[in-house]
């Protein structure tokens, strides 16, 4: 009896020691996870690949803070960021880049794009086959991917030709950037999200399939149809807009009601909202309904932007759609109802996004391509910073708070290991002249270089890959 006594004692002892063994173990583990990683060299252990570039950068804005950094060595693995540093090892046998008198950005997100849309009457929905818009978007995508933007959210599009672009892009059937699709835009019959002005006997009368619904119910069925069938992300429009007949540009057009069960249907799915929003009323209903983001936004006041910064929601500007439908209506190729509401409009929408910015909304980059033509997406950079953005925050803009907006932070938006291998580069100093992002020379999207020297470095079509 005393010996298993003691034995017992023992395995006590054991059990307690191995206890204590594992707390300490803990605590210097969780002690190593809190401290700062070196700013010199930051690396992650990611699975063996042959495919390994190492990118030499004269100046580095790592999407982090906004600061700059020099001579940072960046190790590519696969499509991941494996090392970024100053005093980083070039693992042997790498392909070696030299962008050392280039600054390197992390890739471009535009967060409001119609890659199959490419202007034109809007007739054109009378004369193509709905294939035309697929093959636009393979155009388009490329384009954009090549003008720096290696992620876009694509806020609307007919016949579900953004999933089928999405799919193709991510079988690597055709180069393009990363793409968070909604499918279609909901919204009200006779709103802004829907086709107006044609005989009621030319189209059967739309429903959930293509976006539009009012009711509680109806609402909460238009979502979980756009989702079944590939939406990534929800959009609305919860005013009226421009580009549209039989709607005033401000008027809200879903109640704060609908607003919230929509939002709250995407949010059980997992997925962001954004709403298209002009109108003082519409804009507030949408942020207390709890959307991400207000796309346009061109008539704030005072009181939005506080409950804008209350709630957190992100202000997507899109303010090169609004110079543009401007130059188009004065030069008469804009004409009808959406000429004379572009210029009812211009005269706030600046001042609107000023106040936004001064009172700390937050501020997501995006465009609207599709209203103008796609691959000048950087105009608007140089339209923020004219508004009181400073050139730091404009590139943070479309980098980490694009990646919020999505929330996709873990993968995008910054230079840091472990992250996708997505860059861009200019030469000079784009800090100091943001009008070079305009001219992007180099891109690397998943790994794969797209754009250098200022060229297309891929063909077309590819087999493989992201």
């Amino acid at each position: 009896m005393a010996k298993q006594a003691e034995g017992r004692r023992g395995h006590r002892r054991e059990r307690a020691l191995l206890t204590w063994s594992a707390v300490l173990l803990a605590l210097l583990l969780t002690e190593w996870a809190a401290a700062p990683a070196s700013l010199d060299a930051q690396r992650v252990t990611l699975p063996d690949s042959t495919e390994v570039t190492a990118i030499t950068a004269g100046r580095l804005i790592d999407g982090t803070d906004g600061r700059v950094r020099e001579n940072v060595t960046i190790v590519v693995r696969g499509t991941r960021l494996e090392a970024v540093g100053e005093d980083v090892q070039i693992p042997s046998g790498a392909t070696r880049i030299d962008l050392s008198g280039h600054t390197v950005m992390p890739g471009f997100i535009d967060l409001h794009t119609h890659l199959t849309s490419g202007g034109g009457s809007r007739d054109n929905r009378l004369r193509r086959w709905p294939g035309h818009l697929a093959i636009v978007g393979v155009m388009n995508a490329r384009i954009t991917l090549e003008a720096g933007f290696t992620t876009v959210r694509n806020v609307g599009a007919d016949n579900f030709a953004d999933v089928a672009l999405r799919d193709a892009i991510n079988e690597g059937l055709v180069p393009g950037p990363r793409m968070y699709t909604a499918v279609y835009s909901l919204g009200i019959t006779g709103g802004h999200c829907d086709s107006n002005g044609y005989r009621p006997d030319i189209f059967e009368e739309p429903g959930i399939e293509v976006g539009i619904a009012q009711g509680i119910e109806r609402v909460r069925e238009a979502v979980n149809y756009q989702i079944k069938y590939g939406a990534d992300v929800i959009k609305f429009c919860a005013t009226g807009g421009v580009l549209s007949l039989g709607d005033a540009v401000g008027v809200q057009q879903y109640t704060e009601e609908e607003m919230a069960v929509l939002v709250q249907t995407a949010n059980m799915a997992e997925r962001t909202v954004a709403a298209h929003a002009h109108g003082l009323e519409g804009i507030k209903a949408a942020v207390r309904a709890g959307v991400t983001s207000i796309e346009h936004g061109s008539m704030l006041d005072d009181e939005t932007v506080r409950l804008m910064a209350e709630h957190g929601t992100y202000l997507v500007p899109t303010m090169m759609a609004f110079e543009n439908v401007r130059e188009r209506s004065l030069a008469g190729t804009l004409v009808g109802l959406p000429g004379v509401k572009a210029l009812e409009i211009y005269p706030f929408f600046r001042e609107s996004i000023r106040l936004a910015i001064r009172e700390g909304v937050n501020i997501g980059f995006g465009t609207d391509a599709g209203v103008f033509p796609h691959g000048e997406n950087a105009g608007e950079f140089r339209l923020l910073v004219d508004v009181g953005m400073s050139p730091t925050d404009a590139i943070l803009a479309a980098t980490r708070e694009a990646a919020k907006v999505l929330h996709r932070t873990d993968e995008i938006g910054s230079v840091e290991p472990g992250k996708v291998a997505d860059l861009v580069a200019v030469q000079g100093d784009p800090l100091a002249d943001i009008d070079l992002l305009r001219n992007i020379d180099f891109v690397m999207k998943d790994g794969v270089v797209y754009k250098q020297g200022g060229r297309s470095a891929r063909p077309a079509t590819q087999e493989g890959g992201r």
